[in-house]
């Protein structure tokens, strides 16, 4: 098969490739690559995983699915590695208050007319509504509620006293 201006067929002679090839077939593997964009808030920005967590989507996934049936979640939190006394690298101490577990389904698009006069809705069939879940850890600081996602509340500095 040629391309490139040469061919990669048998040969009888042998010349030098002057670009990378992919391994055996041109299809080798590659990295892993994330590709859902999970949906926050209008203005909140998604924290980046721990490298130490690479699967911190599935981790999420499986708190979320998990910590509303828990028996004790006390001993849930304490087992997922949550802190109910927080430090910041910036010193400040945050107490745990809640976790927050929610769903939200999509039924219906808009779409802006041309010009910007108002918009236009359409429900959306079944086949592409779409589900997302949210968790959020609700910490309380000397001033304010602070709400952290999952590897946030795992990256604090845990200070809880021991029982």
């Amino acid at each position: 098969m040629a391309h490139d201006g040469h061919h990669h067929g048998p040969h009888d002679h042998h010349h030098h490739h002057h670009h990378a090839h992919a391994p055996i077939g041109h299809n080798g593997a590659t990295a892993t690559t994330q590709w859902q964009t999970p949906h926050l808030p209008e203005g909140e920005a998604r924290p980046e995983a721990a490298p130490s967590e690479p699967d911190l989507d599935l981790v999420e996934t499986a708190f979320l699915e998990a910590f509303p049936r828990a028996p004790d979640p006390t001993s849930f939190l304490r087992l997922a590695g949550v802190p109910f006394i927080g430090r910041t690298t910036d010193g400040r101490t945050l107490n745990l208050l809640r976790v927050e577990a929610s769903q939200t389904t999509d039924v219906g698009s808009v779409t802006p007319h041309l010009g910007g006069e108002g918009f236009n809705y359409t429900p959306l069939p079944a086949a592409i509504t779409s589900r997302r879940d949210a968790l959020a850890f609700v910490y309380q600081s000397d001033d304010q509620t602070v709400r952290l996602a999952l590897s946030e509340a795992k990256a604090l500095t845990n200070v809880t006293p021991s029982r």
